[in-house]
């Protein structure tokens, strides 16, 4: 893993010679109604800060539809307090629980919708994307990320669950793909997910019939 760290930090160094140094902050969000984790970058040239990882916890909520609300204001509250330039967002996984991926389909909506609703450009990756981005292995487990994302930024401590790690990962890897081909679904703003998405955006007019 430490080899597949090094060629990244020099890959990601040739593709930011092609990019103004600028500073960069990129919020990545692994959702979930249980646990949503999140983990926010400050990027300058082919440098990545940490700034912060976390857990907004929603066990304690029993009420779905708060459960929502609480993912969507803590999104919110996120984007003020550290003002992304981006937010990187996990896609849900295909599993074979249908309600499972009903409520994380939700969870991932209210989130992007928070940034949306804020015009801050969104970019969606697979859970395997993002693996192969940090450990260069699609099926790495949980604990190989958190591990190589404790390497490449010296974290001192990782969260008690791992959904931070996945969140801070969901940045990296965003930090990783810039400035390289098109690899993920983005939107810019509300406008973008709708072109992008005319199926699966109602018309109101013919929602009544």
């Amino acid at each position: 893993m430490a080899t597949f760290a090094k060629r990244k930090r020099i890959s990601t160094c040739l593709n930011n010679i092609l990019l103004p140094s600028k500073e960069r902050i990129i919020l990545g969000i692994d959702p979930g109604t249980t646990i949503m984790g999140f983990g926010v970058i400050k990027c300058v040239g082919q440098d990545m800060e940490l700034i912060q990882i976390d857990e907004l916890i929603l066990k304690k909520y029993t009420d779905h539809y708060l459960k929502l609300q609480k993912i969507f204001e803590h999104t919110i509250y996120l984007i003020e307090e550290h003002h992304p330039d981006e937010i990187s967002i996990e896609a849900p996984f295909f599993g074979k629980n249908v309600q499972s991926m009903l409520k994380l389909g939700r969870a991932q909506g209210v989130a992007m919708a928070a940034g949306l609703s804020r015009q801050i450009p969104i970019t969606e990756y697979s859970p395997k994307k993002i693996k192969m981005a940090i450990t260069g292995n699609g099926n790495a487990s949980k604990e190989q990320v958190a591990r190589m994302l404790q390497s490449l930024l010296t974290l001192k401590k990782l969260p008690k669950n791992l959904d931070g790690t996945d969140g801070l990962a969901a940045a990296v890897c965003h930090f990783y793909n810039s400035g390289t081909t098109k690899v993920a679904k983005s939107y810019s703003g509300w406008d973008s997910f709708v072109k992008q998405n005319e199926s699966r955006v109602k018309d109101p007019s013919t929602s009544r019939r």
